[in-house]
């Protein structure tokens, strides 16, 4: 398996979070290497997006999207759920790709909890951490839905088709 690298996530979130569907979460514990096959991404496409946490400009919380592509943003989700998502494009343009589902863990916070990932990896980088996500060349089909949970945002942006999945 090739972990992928900078110039992977240094690209438009929407291209990301598409090829990141068939690709492969690994974490490095030390009990020993967990993988997952990823399932399910959303694209979050910045501030002008009203569902992308950043939508409201920088805070304390949404600072870790203006970051260098491959950071992690990781948080708690109704005060149970840890979700992970991956930064992309370019440093100060908050675009992220939530992590929605993997093959064995159809949900984001069973993914979290599965492969334990926790507020921890905020901030860490998924090129060069003990988290990753790796190519192993499996191909797959993608089919796109609407994404989930963000009944906040404008009814233009709920309507995007930006959650991926694969078929």
């Amino acid at each position: 398996m090739k972990r992928l690298g900078y110039k992977f996530f240094h690209r438009p979130c929407l291209e990301v979070a598409r090829e990141l569907v068939g690709k492969v979460l690994v974490h490095e514990t030390e009990k020993g290497i967990l993988t997952m096959r990823i399932s399910e991404t959303e694209a979050y496409c910045g501030e002008g997006d009203t569902a992308c946490h950043a939508h409201k400009g920088r805070t304390a919380r949404t600072e870790v999207l203006y970051a260098q592509a491959g950071t992690v943003y990781v948080y708690l989700c109704y005060g149970i759920h840890w979700l992970l998502n991956i930064v992309t494009g370019e440093k100060e343009q908050p675009e992220a790709v939530l992590i929605r589902a993997c093959v064995d863990a159809p949900g984001p916070g069973r993914l979290t909890k599965a492969m334990g990932i926790t507020g921890a990896f905020n901030r860490e980088n998924v090129c060069d951490g003990k988290l990753w996500i790796a190519d192993d060349g499996y191909a797959c089909n993608v089919r796109t839905d609407k994404r989930v949970g963000i009944a906040y945002a404008s009814e233009e942006d709920q309507a995007r088709l930006w959650r991926f999945i694969l078929e």
